[in-house]
């Protein structure tokens, strides 16, 4: 059956979200009660509402409501992404990087929400 642990939606969000508080680090200092602070916060809450939402995978309504909360997170972190490199905050490259990360993330989200019904049963891994 396994866990949230072994999907690799989960652990793909949990690196980047690693990753985004290493480059968030560079940000500027007027900027930590601001986009620091929500690019952080977003980037983490998708990997702790997969956990979250995996724990109710027997009830599918639930799931599928905390898969589309997840997909929020998710398009709100792509936000910030875009906020950061704007301000000049991220390089092309890092911009280029992360924005690829996460489109995987989403695709898999995407995945997950379309076949959410078939957790409950088979626990797929995606």
């Amino acid at each position: 059956m396994g866990t949230y642990k072994d999907l690799d939606v989960y652990k793909l969000s949990y690196e980047m979200a690693l990753e985004v508080f290493k480059v968030s680090k560079g940000f500027p200092k007027d900027e930590i009660y601001g986009l620091t602070s929500q690019i952080r916060r977003s980037s983490r809450s998708i990997c702790a509402n997969i956990g979250e939402g995996y724990r109710k995978i027997k009830y599918p309504k639930y799931f599928l409501s905390k898969l589309i909360d997840i997909d929020g997170e998710y398009t709100e972190t792509l936000i910030w992404i875009d906020f950061a490199k704007d301000f000049n905050y991220i390089d092309n490259d890092t911009y280029r990087h992360l924005s690829q990360q996460y489109s995987r993330i989403g695709s898999m989200l995407g995945q997950m929400i379309k076949k959410h019904y078939k957790f409950h049963n088979n626990h797929l891994v995606i």
